[in-house]
């Protein structure tokens, strides 16, 4: 099962992202999305999280990553 999570871009260099969640940062292309994407947008990441498929508004984000980080601390009681 594939699960997208939100990442929160905090860097951009030409079609590459930087993005975070949960602590997380990794390397992303922007190529699918071009120049919709800003730093501090949301992005949902395709193909294993080489592409950032999917801006996602940022009130979805954050109730998404709330819910994500909740079904993780329950995982862990």
């Amino acid at each position: 099962m594939c699960m997208a999570v939100p990442s929160r871009v905090v860097a951009i260099e030409g079609l590459t992202a930087t993005v975070e969640a949960f602590g997380q940062e990794r390397q992303t292309s922007l190529l699918l999305l071009g120049d919709e994407v800003a730093v501090g947008d949301y992005v949902i990441l395709g193909a294993g999280g080489t592409f950032a498929a999917e801006v996602v508004p940022e009130d979805a984000a954050r109730e998404a990553l709330a819910y994500l980080a909740q079904v993780l601390a329950d995982g862990q009681a």
